[in-house]
């Protein structure tokens, strides 16, 4: 039997058969000719793009990619022509593209190419599937995890917020994205907006949020949008944005800290999935503004003083640095700035209204510095300011303004305070190549203020600059000279002026360094006080000039007494009457071998411990001198409180003595002083017979000075005690004794 049928064989694909299995793909399909042309548009991609195929077919196929790259896509495809190198032919790739609404989709492009009919022309061909809900879920997971990551890691917060803009970006084409943030005051402040116009910027960052716009947004997050986009559309649309989506970000504790908005470029509207975007963005960019405030928090105690919210000392060193780094030519002033007397404030009024002080100083300095004026507080009552592009012109004029400005009382706890300041100024580039040298020349400065103008202001000079080069390597020297016990004591003779005889002499501290050679103690003690090293200096002179006393006992040379410099930061010290009495005991010396002298700034300090100080010395028996009496701040009323039992001339009342009146007035009346209190009057600086005998006339008791003898090591002024000098000097004496006794 014979089967009249044909065996099965492979279907024959013509070409309606093709078209038509093209026709009904579930995917998109699109041909495009050699003209990129599209020539075949099926009903999936007719429901991707949102286009009919009449409204497609024949046109270039750029029309269904996104407006940003139509100019260039026939040049990527003449490209593949020309070249055969396929980058996108041949592979599947997620891309975004619009439809006829404007909206982005998302879908997994393949791209396939051949050469088709006689004249092998080359037509490309397109499958497209759509996967946008599913792409923005994963995309948005995906910058999720990349944001914990970066936090964990430790990255700047500015960086994550930049990233975290830049990946929404790429979400949505033709978009700018913007992290703002609500900070305590409810103002807004951008803290990414990498392609946001400045303009538009600058606008947002001008608003404050009221009650009211804070109420909206916690009912609906989506309100952002009127507050980002409403009020500035028609200066959006001027800077090329045309849509606006924004949401809220509502932190843990339910305050809003920020709002995140996406901007299109795009002129027609898109459907809400870009919403959708920012809305699932509102998450994590909660968690990168708590990270961005907790590390600005951490930041606030590390570089600001908490009572004043000023930079600390730590920071204001590092803007100097930075200002000194700037490339140029590049001036400043830094300013050091002192409270006076603010421990009376604080000891009367307490700690607390203490702190409320420092405030209120703070606020006016703010409220007179300009806004790029640097502003610190450097620890207790000291401010510092730097004035950037400043000379010594303009510091000056803002050091006045600051001075004027702080004559308008400060009412603190029902007490009208005026605060006095005393500022130091110093100038980059001329004091200093760092920010260290800066701020102590203005603290030298400052100290030089408060000691000769207090209530005023100084500008570093050179004189403030070689005192501090000898706080560094005089002071060091100086530690180690008395450490070894290379500094010694010279004694210049007083001498009696009534018999001629040794009264007594005054120890003088010297300091020959093996290296440095022979310094003036003008300049060691300077630097002893302001390095701390003055008490122990006064320590060995009480201890070196008493056992001096003994030696020349043995050497059978007696010395009535001798006289020792103390400074007032020993008198401030309550163990120096115990000291003394100590040394005496150790020594087996009487009271009356020791005078102590004094300075007025021991004389004209208030503090009660000085006082009961110099009360207990004398109670002793040990003499008290004012040593330099006239030269400062002397008060009768004060000299007569304390309990002295002489009073030494300065030698520049001596040094006209015999030519101006004005100088024999005074003199005469500090004589005539020490006399109607019962004090021994001591002259120094007497260099001249003539000047002897005026002294003589006005009833002098002691005088001392180059006319007898210059001040000598121990050894010279035994032998000056000794031999012919000292009946030099007795002679003298004796003759203007006589001469006066024979004109009365």
């Amino acid at each position: 039997m014979i089967d009249d049928h044909k065996p099965t064989t492979k279907l024959d694909m013509t070409a309606d058969v093709s078209l038509q299995l093209l026709e009904q793909a579930t995917d998109g399909v699109v041909i495009i000719n050699e003209r990129n042309e599209v020539v075949f548009f099926n009903p999936a991609a007719e429901k991707l793009w949102g286009f009919t195929e009449e409204e497609v077919i024949g046109r270039n196929v750029s029309c269904l990619v996104p407006s940003v790259y139509r100019a260039d896509h026939d040049s990527y495809i003449y490209k593949n022509r020309k070249t055969g190198v396929n980058r996108i032919v041949g592979t599947s790739r997620e891309v975004t593209f619009e439809n006829k609404a404007g909206d982005y989709i998302s879908g997994e492009m393949s791209i396939s190419t051949a050469l088709l009919g006689p004249d092998k022309k080359r037509y490309y061909m397109a499958f497209m599937k759509g996967v946008t809900e599913e792409s923005h879920r994963r995309k948005l997971l995906d910058l999720q995890n990349t944001v914990f990551q970066a936090i964990s890691n430790d990255m700047q917060v500015e960086d994550v917020a930049d990233l975290v803009c830049r990946e929404v970006e790429s979400f949505v084409p033709n978009t700018v994205s913007a992290i703002i943030l609500l900070d305590e005051n409810n103002r807004l402040s951008i803290l990414s907006g990498p392609g946001l116009p400045r303009r538009y910027a600058a606008a947002l960052e001008n608003m404050s949020l009221t009650e009211g716009d804070l109420a909206a947004l916690g009912n609906d997050l989506s309100e952002a949008n009127s507050i980002v986009w409403d009020s500035y559309r028609s200066l959006g649309i001027s800077l090329g944005l045309h849509n606006c989506w924004a949401s809220a970000i509502k932190s843990r504790n339910g305050r809003i800290s920020g709002i995140f908005a996406l901007y299109s470029r795009n002129q027609y509207k898109l459907s809400d999935w870009p919403q959708k975007i920012v809305t699932g963005c509102v998450p994590f960019c909660s968690v990168v503004i708590e990270n961005y405030e907790a590390q600005q928090h951490i930041s606030q105690l590390a570089n600001h003083d908490s009572l004043t919210g000023f930079l600390n000392r730590t920071a204001i060193h590092k803007v100097i640095k930075s200002m000194i780094d700037r490339p140029g030519d590049n001036q400043f002033a830094v300013f050091m700035i002192d409270v006076d007397r603010f421990r009376d404030i604080n000891d009367t009024l307490g700690h607390q209204n203490g702190d409320a002080f420092l405030r209120a100083i703070a606020e006016r300095l703010k409220g007179m510095s300009r806004s790029n004026y640097i502003l610190s507080r450097s620890g207790g009552d000291e401010f510092v300011i730097v004035m950037p592009d400043s000379d010594e012109e303009r510091a000056s004029a803002f050091a006045e303004s600051l001075i004027k400005a702080m004559q308008e009382p400060i009412e603190i706890a029902g007490n009208l305070l005026v605060v006095s300041l005393g500022i130091g100024i110093s100038l980059f580039p001329e004091n200093g190549p760092d920010g260290e040298s800066l701020l102590g020349h203005a603290e030298i400065a400052m100290r030089r203020c408060k000691k000769e103008a207090r209530g005023g202001y100084c500008v570093s000079s050179t004189a403030d600059n070689r005192a501090a080069q000898d706080r560094l390597l005089l002071g060091s020297a100086l530690r180690e000279s008395l450490a070894k016990g290379m500094l010694n004591l010279h004694y210049q003779p007083q001498v009696d002026i009534k018999t001629g005889r040794l009264y007594g002499v005054e120890a003088l501290s010297r300091w020959k360094h093996p290296t440095l050679g022979n310094i003036y103690p003008s300049r060691f003690i300077a630097v002893a006080e302001d390095t701390g090293q003055i008490e122990t200096i006064g320590t060995w002179s009480l201890e070196e000039a008493t056992r001096q006393i003994n030696e020349w006992e043995r050497q059978g040379l007696h010395v009535p007494t001798v006289s020792v410099n103390l400074s007032a930061a020993h008198f401030r010290n309550r163990g120096l009457p115990a000291l003394i009495e100590r040394i005496l005991k150790e020594r087996k010396l009487t009271p009356e071998r020791l005078c102590v002298e004094i300075t007025e700034s021991v004389m004209m300090d208030e503090n009660e411990d000085t006082m009961a100080g110099l009360a207990a010395i004398r109670n002793l028996g040990v003499g008290l001198s004012m040593d330099d009496f006239g030269t400062g701040y002397s008060s009768l009323s004060r000299l007569t409180r304390l309990p002295l039992t002489e009073i030494k001339i300065d030698r520049s009342f001596i040094m006209n003595l015999e030519h101006d009146p004005n100088a024999q007035a005074v003199t005469t009346a500090v004589i005539g002083i020490g006399n109607r209190l019962n004090m021994t009057v001591v002259t120094e600086g007497v260099e001249t017979e003539a000047q002897l005998k005026l002294l003589r006339g006005l009833h002098c008791d002691v005088v001392q000075g180059y006319l007898f003898a210059r001040p000598m090591a121990p050894d010279a002024l035994l032998q000056w005690a000794t031999g012919p000098e000292m009946e030099r000097v007795s002679v003298m004496a004796r003759d203007v004794l006589n001469e006066g006794e024979q004109k009365k």
